[in-house]
């Protein structure tokens, strides 16, 4: 369900409306009864990297260098 609510009576309850939107409600601000705006939750923050999660996964080989033919497609040739 979205709720409509106008700029003024925004103002006075932005905090209750945050938390309206941030549990999943939509919320759109009107500016003279038209749609003017959306208020909507952050979408979630990326995982952080860890480092050291791949220790042990990678061998050797992978430091050879490339076959000519791989190394050419690489730089476009």
């Amino acid at each position: 369900m979205t709720l409509i609510v106008n700029v003024h009576e925004a103002k006075t309850h932005l905090s209750k409306l945050l938390e309206q939107a941030h549990a999943g409600q939509e919320i759109i601000l009107a500016k003279a009864g038209k749609p003017y705006a959306r208020l909507m939750p952050l979408a979630p923050a990326p995982a952080r990297r860890q480092p050291g999660r791949l220790a042990g996964r990678v061998t050797d080989a992978f430091f050879d260098p490339l076959p000519p033919e791989e190394l050419d497609a690489w730089e476009g040739r």
